[in-house]
């Protein structure tokens, strides 16, 4: 772990099937085009990812608690653990928003992300659960990997220091004095736990267990 952190940074679920196959070349080609787009523009990144990553939970949650409906069984609390990703994703959105300050061109590409990236992951989650909760695990692994390229750019002096957001400050209990740095430390390690969350649920077959520890 680093400091700071609370989860392992640079864990990899290993590629053993072709439900993990799918899910790793997807994320692989989707990192492809965001680091062709956005290069070190980390900032500007975040702005347009989270607004994806802020999909799944919600999808994920809304999915569960039908099936738990049709069942009539118990979610074991991961209904509540998927929305909490996605409203955790969202508090990453608007971090962001406050520190970048994004185009017109990245606002229009957020509507279409979203609309495209729903659509897939809906299909994808109703076809397997399994490879959609993978495929995630897979992102959010990017996504520690983009924010460590952040914070090593930040320490370079590439990247201004600048203070942190009063939302962040509030809603990571920051100190008044925080800067970006620890934004971005307390975003990696939120990544870092849902990574493990939606590992653990793929590794399930899709099927939930209970939560053992809180995100």
């Amino acid at each position: 772990m680093n400091a700071g952190s609370t989860h392992p940074v640079d864990l990899h679920h290993p590629v053993r099937n072709l439900s993990d196959r799918v899910a790793y070349g997807t994320t692989r080609f989707l990192r492809f085009f965001a680091d062709t787009l956005f290069a070190k523009r980390y900032g500007n990144r975040a702005i347009v990812l989270e607004t994806v990553a802020a999909v799944p939970g919600m999808v994920g949650g809304a999915l569960l608690h039908l099936r738990c409906l049709r069942w009539m069984r118990d979610d074991k609390g991961w209904i509540r653990t998927l929305l909490d990703e996605a409203d955790n994703e969202r508090m990453h959105l608007m971090t962001f928003m406050e520190i970048a300050k994004p185009s017109w061109f990245e606002r229009m590409m957020v509507l279409i992300a979203q609309a495209l990236f729903f659509t897939f992951y809906l299909l994808l989650y109703i076809v397997s659960s399994r490879t959609a909760h993978r495929l995630v695990g897979y992102f959010e692994e990017e996504a520690v990997v983009s924010y460590t390229r952040y914070l090593e750019e930040i320490d370079a002096g590439r990247i201004d220091n600048v203070p942190a957001p009063a939302i962040a400050i509030e809603y990571w209990k920051l100190p008044a004095d925080a800067r970006l740095r620890e934004v971005v430390i307390a975003v990696r390690d939120d990544e870092a736990g849902h990574r493990d969350v939606n590992h653990a649920i793929a590794g399930q077959q899709g099927r939930p267990v209970p939560v053992t520890e809180p995100l």
